[in-house]
């Protein structure tokens, strides 16, 4: 939509959202701003043209524009409106921005951070392709609501003080009971609960090296974890990643050179390509590990997207290794809710003992109430059901995508059973098709984001369960023909 000044400004409003209308307002105007969607001096538009045009109350306007203003995005000029205002030079100044959330950046190419912020800034998930969630409908809110109101009516005091330092001890025993059908022994004193898979990495790492030493990734990989390594100060390398797991050749070229002391890889379900580790490769993986003495850290957050090995093939290294030169890692945060930050790590008793001690130094420790939804979730048997529903919705979501993506002229890198990811060749610049979505309003992940070099490709990560808007489809359609 078009005002009289001609500024760009687009839906911001949405009545399922959750959050108040001024604050949603709030929210958008400070995102395009802060992102150089709205340029310094752009007249905004009426407060009257701005309700119509969002279908809101001219009060529900005048509050969001009075909030930006105290905030210091937007000025008032007496007679003649609203206008962006210069945010660098107070920010430069010592004026305090209260939104705590928001920088100015200093360039709009996308990285990581300009990724993940984007990822949480809460827009509709169909206009997301390039996140790493599935959408809220594909989830089941009212079974994460009925968690949190039986955990609610418990004596009180036992949700007023601090969890237990390993984590809330029946959520850690059912947590056994799920590792056991995966064929991973492993006691609950073996298991410590994290704030997501993201501080389980964090643990691990800070745990297993020190500044300059060296830590593999595969390549393509999830790119979180570069920016976390980086500020440890140690290197980080890609493994190149096939279509079976990681090129074995290139891994124990590499580890005899570099002599890491991690290797972080997805066995199941690999992001971004949705790919699983071949048993033979485990093998290779696992020796190559033994002979040049590193510890292997096993992400398997998307462990519950596959139907399981008596369906298709799906080999883990904890399995075969038995949490000795293994770490697993595990979390809910795909499946039940991302808000949830439910995550875990299992692995020898002795490195438990050490991680569960650091993440008291580090945090005291995780959300005991959280803990407690998923266990009465997992305990009552209801989230099988739920996977099952996630994994079918994925099949036919995955399989149209496929077929629509190839029309396009786009390639599959890799035609994979499972999983929410496809990781396609767009034979384009993504980084420069990324930047011309997001002032569509569509967020992409390109390719070079996902690896250690970050590099320009032609790569793109696309998430199936969010590609259902005919407009990320007419954007595609134009941009790639």
């Amino acid at each position: 939509m078009r005002s009289s000044s001609n500024l760009t400004i687009g839906s911001m409003v949405s009545r399922d959202s959750g959050g108040s209308l001024v604050e949603q307002i709030v929210r958008s105007v400070a995102c395009r701003i802060d992102d150089k969607l709205l340029r310094t001096g752009s007249r905004m538009p009426s407060i009257r043209q701005f309700a119509d045009e969002q279908k809101v109350s001219r009060f529900t306007v005048v509050e969001a524009y009075d909030r930006l203003v105290a905030n210091g995005y937007l000025e008032s000029r007496r007679g003649s409106g609203f206008f962006v205002r210069e945010r660098a030079s107070l920010l430069n100044s010592g004026v305090t921005d209260n939104s705590n959330t928001r920088n100015i950046p200093t360039s709009q190419q996308p990285d990581v951070v300009w990724l993940v912020r984007n990822m949480l800034r809460q827009l509709p998930q169909q206009k997301m392709p390039g996140s790493g969630l599935l959408p809220h409908e594909w989830l089941d809110g009212e079974l994460v609501a009925n968690g949190l109101r039986a955990v609610s009516r418990l004596n009180q005091s036992l949700l007023l003080h601090y969890g237990t330092q390993q984590g809330f001890l029946p959520f850690r025993q059912q947590l056994q009971l799920k590792l056991a059908e995966l064929e991973i022994a492993a006691s609950p004193e073996q298991i410590v609960t994290t704030n997501g898979v993201t501080q389980a990495l964090d643990l691990v790492a800070r745990e297993f090296t020190q500044p300059g030493d060296t830590i593999f990734v595969d390549d393509p990989a999830w790119f979180l974890m570069f920016g976390t390594f980086a500020t440890l100060g140690t290197k980080v390398i890609g493994i190149p990643r096939l279509h079976d797991g990681p090129d074995v050749a290139k891994l124990a070229e590499l580890a005899a050179l570099h002599k890491p002391k991690l290797y972080i890889i997805h066995s199941v379900l690999h992001n971004p390509t949705s790919t699983s580790l071949s048993a033979a490769k485990a093998f290779q993986v696992l020796k190559t590990a033994e002979l040049h003495d590193f510890m292997i850290v096993e992400d398997d957050i998307y462990c519950d997207m596959h139907p399981g090995s008596t369906v298709q093939p799906a080999t883990r290294l904890s399995a075969l290794d038995q949490l000795n030169r293994v770490i697993y890692l595990g979390g809910f945060s795909k499946t039940l809710a991302a808000n949830l930050r439910v995550g875990f790590i299992a692995t020898s008793h002795e490195t438990a003992i050490r991680l569960s001690d650091r993440k008291m130094l580090s945090s005291l420790t995780t959300n005991e109430i959280s803990e407690r939804v998923v266990h009465k979730i997992l305990s009552e048997g209801h989230y099988r059901k739920h996977v099952d529903r996630i994994r079918g919705k994925l099949d036919t979501a995955r399989n149209e995508v496929t077929a629509r993506v190839e029309k396009l002229g786009m390639k599959v890198e890799y035609r994979t059973p499972a999983g929410m990811f496809l990781w396609v060749d767009t034979c384009n610049d993504t980084i420069a098709l990324t930047e011309k979505a997001f002032e569509k309003g569509f967020l992409l992940a390109p390719g070079s984001l996902f690896s250690p070099h970050q590099l320009p490709s032609t790569k793109m990560r696309l998430n199936v369960a969010a590609m259902s808007d005919a407009s990320v489809w007419d954007f595609l359609g134009k941009e790639l023909n």
